[in-house]
């Protein structure tokens, strides 16, 4: 394993900030000086989809907590590998499964980070959707930013700094970093250290778009590049509202047997598992009681596996009009005569067919549709409903 800073694909300004507050951090412990505002204990990681910023926050958490003080973030050290395993003791992570975080899980993640360290220098709470803390949930956390304990620090991973990612007030007890989407250059370099030839690549970098977990899915996942396939077929195919209507239900579809084939593989192991650790199939003295003592908190695991799905379909969406977002973005590289280098390069055939065939305010608007589609889904409109309307803007005069 490499210096932690490593996994950083393109982010030169963050890994110079995070390095100058680790060792600002050495030296507070040290009750040394430091310059002001170079280490806090509350930090917000902002960026797009893909740009690290959960990557970020965790890889300042293994220098926080690494045993090299003369270099910290050293990523062969024994706190660096388990801050990197989600083991170190010190280190907690919120990482929602579901729609939301909620109070209870932040209230208690709070009062744990509140001890002092047991094994590192600080107390790390690294919470990696921060845009979706319940009101409640926010507020719990606000509490424990605005009075933090001497050892502890908040790593808090949202998409933006807008109100609806982070309020308002937790947003000014942070220092913010932001995060950009790496250049396709060097996430194809990343790409070629795992052993992928030039050529792969750069088709996985592009088509990735920036985010280096979804090109080695594609690379990896033979049933995601069908799936990416099938959503850039939709644009040139639309030539009725039949055709239309057909596209929004393979898109609503394909995510909730995705969404599915997800839960099924997970909800069966966690209900066995919760059933056995009750005393499902005892037959001792008190096997009655706890059967009925079960149902509750039956009930709670399935509703979390009902918010998870509900999660896995929405991403899957997601994944898809950003794909559908990205190729009209090329079809206006086509109009404008751009050398800038497409996001699709696969799809060149279909993009040219939509550029003769709809002028550049026709591709705006039908840019706009997709992004207002995302919007609708964050909204909790019903799938089906905001797929449909969006698909209908699409069609093809």
């Amino acid at each position: 394993m490499s210096a932690v800073w490593d996994n950083l694909v393109g982010q030169e300004d963050t890994v110079a900030i995070l390095r100058d507050a680790s060792a600002a951090a050495v030296a507070l412990t040290r009750d040394q000086p430091v310059p002001p505002g170079a280490m806090t204990h509350a930090w917000l990681f902002t960026g797009p989809p893909g740009s690290g910023r959960s990557v970020a926050a965790r890889a300042f958490a293994a220098a926080l907590e690494c045993e090299r003080s003369d270099d910290p973030g050293c990523g062969v050290c024994s706190a660096c590998h388990t801050v990197h395993s989600r083991s170190h003791p010190d280190v907690h992570s919120v990482v929602p499964d579901g729609l939301s975080i909620s109070v209870k899980e932040m209230r208690q993640v709070v009062g744990t980070a509140a001890r002092r360290p047991s094994l590192g220098r600080w107390q790390v709470v690294v919470i990696e959707d921060a845009d979706r803390l319940t009101e409640q949930a926010a507020n719990a956390l606000l509490k424990a930013v605005e009075e933090p304990p001497e050892r502890t620090v908040f790593l808090l991973c949202a998409p933006s700094t807008h109100p609806d990612d982070v309020s308002v007030t937790i947003r000014s007890r942070c220092r913010l970093v932001a995060l950009r989407t790496p250049p396709a250059a060097a996430v194809a370099a990343v790409l070629e250290r795992d052993g992928l030839d030039e050529p792969t690549a750069r088709w996985a970098a592009a088509a990735g778009q920036g985010h280096i977990g979804r090109s080695r899915r594609l690379v990896r996942d033979g049933d995601a590049r069908d799936r990416r396939a099938e959503v850039l077929a939709i644009p040139a195919s639309l030539s009725s509202l039949r055709a239309c209507l057909e596209a929004a239900d393979h898109l609503v579809n394909a995510a909730e047997a995705e969404a599915s084939a997800l839960s099924a593989e997970l909800d069966s192991d966690e209900t066995e598992a919760l059933q056995t650790a009750l005393g499902a199939g005892g037959t001792g003295k008190g096997a009655a009681t706890a059967a009925r003592g079960m149902t509750g908190a039956i009930k709670e695991l399935e509703r979390r596996q009902k918010s998870r799905a509900t999660r896995a379909q929405r991403d899957a969406l997601d994944r898809a009009l950003v794909d559908l977002a990205a190729f009209y973005r090329d079809v206006l590289l086509i109009h404008a005569g751009s050398d800038v280098p497409p996001a699709h390069p696969d799809f060149d055939d279909d993009v040219r067919a939509v550029a003769v065939q709809v002028d550049a305010a026709g591709v705006l608007r039908r840019l706009d549709s997709v992004l207002a589609c995302r919007e609708a889904l964050e909204l909790n409109v019903k799938p089906r409903i905001a797929v449909e309307a969006m698909t209908a803007a699409l069609r093809l005069p």
